[in-house]
């Protein structure tokens, strides 16, 4: 069945024609049909594999562009990602999407000097070390390596190993958990503050104790129960994990991706329209309606909804009201300040590709610097010499004591926390950074753009996903539902994406 446009057609067309440098599709012949809702990269994802298979498709995107968190900006006239910079390399899922779309050359590891460990004076009086690379959202598999017990002491490190004697009990029969209690009551407080929470800060902007740990760890708490222990149950995982770099980008940038898939959704005939939010879903006996914020209304086989968290449950529920119970709150606010600054003393790479900071760090408001041009060999070429990218982040969701306590870094001014990166960056590099040392900088952020995976978001995803399965031809993907990370959601999209193709046909 074709789209109907049941308003303002022509309009319409041109004006989104005109935001994406695409033309209005030709006429093809009949056939299923379905609208994305949400142009961001699992929308995008899901788009282009119903469009490939001959489903025609039209894209709704509330915002003026695609890709979401998988984006570019220009900062001293150099391109850089405004969001995700890789990702994962533990599944084939997007190696094989970036084959697909021509860009397998492109693929590039980063420097393996790895990252380097800020914790507070009183748990480590060198400040900083190497990150321990033998783990799993810092988790050691190993607590008596030599860089495991310098970061925790010997204390710490010996309550680590005890998880190796302990019993395993209820664990894995219990119901939801939070990462941070796993942790906690297997390996120790040392373990949670001084390893887990800095590497959860950093890829989640949250705290271990609010996290699920079936929805940020899926498999773990089973792998215990296999292997007797924690460690063991993180050996286990790291083994089963593809050889090489845990994770990879593009060279130019992972907004190339993003680039891609919109130029191969315009070859192949589908509608990409931006500025345009669905408010409304409908069933009826022929198929789904969806009324628009401009006065139009689409007809469809199928609708997939690939909005964030909050935003996709409140359409759904407007035809399936039972969804609304398991609404998700919205992610927390992460703010990136990016840097370009021209220095040759970092050069020397002082610390390794960036730095992960515990949040007791006295000082510093960041909880992570990136030093891109030390991370990236092909962003070093591209700026030579002397010339350097940093990326600051601040922002992470905290239990409501702490919140109370700590400012919301995201709400700050530009001017503010450009000062606050310039301090932080001359702190956790050890190289004095000064604002005329700086030639340009921008400041980024993505409210709600993490999915606020909390204690019991595994069940809430099991329920929405039942509900969404009871209705023909509707579907819901995205990081919310799938987990953090481009892998995650790449499988995950990809996945139903094929279940639907089949489903229509």
């Amino acid at each position: 069945m074709p789209h109907r446009f049941l308003a303002k057609p022509e309009n319409a067309a041109g004006r989104s024609a005109r935001k994406t440098g695409a033309q209005h599709p030709p006429e093809t012949p009949a056939g299923p049909s379905a609208v994305v809702v949400g142009g961001g990269i699992s929308g995008l994802i899901a788009a282009r594999d119903l469009q490939r298979a001959g489903i025609r498709v039209t894209v709704l995107e509330a915002s003026e562009t695609f890709g979401g968190c998988v984006g570019r900006h220009t900062v001293a006239g150099i391109q850089l990602d405004s969001g995700a910079e890789s990702f994962a390399t533990r599944s084939p899922a997007v190696p094989e999407l970036i084959g697909e779309l021509g860009l397998a050359d492109s693929v590039a590891a980063p420097n393996p000097a790895g990252s380097w460990l800020q914790l507070a004076a009183e748990d480590l009086p060198s400040g900083a070390q190497r990150m321990p690379s033998s783990g799993l959202l810092g988790i050691p598999a190993d607590p008596r390596h030599p860089d495991i017990v310098h970061a925790l002491g010997r204390a710490g490190a010996a309550r680590a190993a005890m998880d190796k004697v302990l019993p395993v009990g209820s664990l894995n029969r219990r119901g939801s958990m939070s990462l941070g209690e796993v942790v906690r009551t297997r390996m120790g407080e040392a373990v949670l503050r001084r390893l887990v929470t800095p590497v959860v800060g950093g890829v989640y902007s949250s705290d271990p104790d609010m996290l699920d740990v079936d929805s940020v760890a899926p498999g773990l708490r089973a792998a215990i129960s296999r292997h007797g222990s924690l460690a063991a149950a993180v050996g286990a995982l790291r083994a089963a994990a593809p050889a090489g770099s845990a994770v990879a980008g593009l060279d130019g940038g992972m907004g190339r991706l993003t680039e891609a898939l919109v130029s191969d959704l315009e070859t192949s005939g589908a509608l990409l329209r931006t500025g345009i939010r669905a408010e409304s879903l409908a069933r009826d006996a022929e198929d789904w309606r969806i009324r628009c914020s401009d006065g139009q209304e689409l007809a469809a086989d199928a609708v997939v909804v690939a909005a964030e968290g909050p935003a996709a449950v409140d359409l759904i529920a407007t035809a399936l009201p039972e969804v609304s119970a398991y609404r998700p709150q919205p992610g927390p606010g992460v703010a990136l300040v990016t840097l370009v600054v021209d220095l040759p003393e970092l050069d020397a790479m002082p610390r390794g590709t960036g730095v992960l900071v515990a949040r007791d760090v006295e000082g510093i408001d960041a909880k992570a610097i990136t030093h891109a041009t030390a991370k990236w060999q092909w962003l070093a070429e591209s700026t030579g010499p002397g010339t350097h990218v940093l990326r600051l982040s601040y922002g992470r969701a905290l239990s409501p004591e702490d919140a109370a306590a700590e400012p919301a870094h995201v709400d700050r001014a530009d001017d503010d926390l450009f000062r606050q990166a310039v301090a932080d960056a001359s702190g956790l590099l050890q190289v004095r950074i000064k604002a005329d040392d700086v030639v340009g900088w921008d400041v980024v952020r993505w409210v709600g753009a993490l999915p606020s995976a909390v204690v019991g978001h595994k069940d809430r995803v099991e329920a929405v996903r039942a509900a969404v399965a009871e209705a023909p031809g509707l579907e819901a993907v995205g990081a919310w539902l799938a987990g953090t990370g481009l892998a995650a959601v790449t499988a995950d999209t990809r996945t139903r994406m094929a279940a639907l193709f089949r489903a229509l046909l």
